[in-house]
């Protein structure tokens, strides 16, 4: 009987991973999206961010699955608790690629940034969209080494939003006050967007063997 139910809780988690990696998908289209509307000013690009968010009607589905998921013992139980978890992180990243979306609608038809300002963001975005796709790879393939990668390549996204943030604090920095405020809330949302990931990561080993990643 314990065989059976473990049995089941074991396909049951591997398919709840599965729903989970798509979601992770959607979410790194998403900010890639948001990145190219945000550097073209692009503002039927940017709608389409909305479009592919909204797919996260895979969220409810996803949440229920996991609540739903037969623990047989108590380490399980753990790991019901972190699915609900990802699923949440998850939907947080493909909000804020949305914020980012916003931001372009915002101030269409005009850029939301410019010059060296713009170039970071982009790069930042680039970065954030390869993230997505490393924390997909760790729910497909739930290998520790990539899940520990999301985070030494974090560390390339945080050291680009610290150099925005120099550039706008700069005395030299010649843009309007909102320009950096934008610039500003741009590069926090990509930086949370990374952070995320790297939560994803470390949520998904504990997931799958109910171990800590060490830091």
């Amino acid at each position: 009987m314990m065989m059976r139910m473990r049995m089941k809780f074991h396909e049951q988690l591997d398919d709840l991973t599965d729903r989970l990696a798509s979601m992770c998908h959607l979410a790194g289209e998403a900010i890639e999206t948001a990145t190219d509307a945000l550097v073209r000013a692009d503002l039927p690009q940017a709608e389409l961010v909305f479009d592919l968010t909204e797919q996260k009607q895979l969220h409810g589905p996803c949440e229920e699955q996991a609540l739903a998921l037969q623990a047989p013992v108590a380490r399980d139980l753990r790991q019901v608790v972190t699915g609900v978890h990802l699923v949440s992180d998850l939907s947080r990243m493909g909000g804020l690629a949305q914020h980012v979306a916003e931001s372009v609608r915002r101030r269409h038809p005009d850029h939301v940034a410019s010059g060296e300002a713009e170039e970071l963001l982009a790069r930042m975005g680039r970065v954030a969209g390869a993230l997505a796709g490393l924390a997909e790879q760790v729910l497909r393939t739930h290998d520790p080494g990539l899940a520990a990668e999301l985070g030494r390549r974090d560390d390339e996204l945080d050291d680009l939003h610290r150099r925005l943030l120099t550039l706008i604090q700069d005395p030299a920095w010649t843009g309007s006050i909102t320009a950096a405020v934008d610039a500003t809330l741009l590069g926090r949302f990509y930086e949370r967007f990374g952070d995320h990931t790297v939560v994803v990561g470390r949520r998904v080993i504990f997931l799958v063997t109910g171990e800590q990643l060490s830091p």
